[in-house]
């Protein structure tokens, strides 16, 4: 199943700089990682905004809720979920 989502990142401001950094590092490993698994498709920043939209490729709604829900920004997300399905007019046989 394909999901579009969008993760807008806000930490609080009192946050301490080594805190967020240590975050941020965690983040991109784990995110690298379902990259490379195929889980995580697609990244790609949004400009201007600590934002991003992504592609997710997982089995069910509950696996892509364990794999957001697991991020270490994930409380500080705001997401939006769309679920995908192939449009009829795709001239791709592999919409990778």
């Amino acid at each position: 199943m394909l999901f579009h989502v969008r993760m807008d990142v806000s930490l609080p401001v009192t946050m301490p700089e080594a805190q967020a950094a240590e975050l941020k590092k965690t983040e991109k490993e784990i995110a690298q990682a379902l990259q490379q698994s195929g889980k995580w498709r697609h990244l790609w920043r949004i400009a201007g905004q600590y934002a991003n939209i992504s592609v997710f490729d997982v089995e069910s709604v509950d696996e892509l809720h364990t794999l957001i829900s697991t991020l270490p920004l994930f409380p500080y997300m705001q997401i939006q979920i769309m679920p995908l399905c192939r449009h009829p007019s795709s001239i791709r046989d592999d919409d990778r």
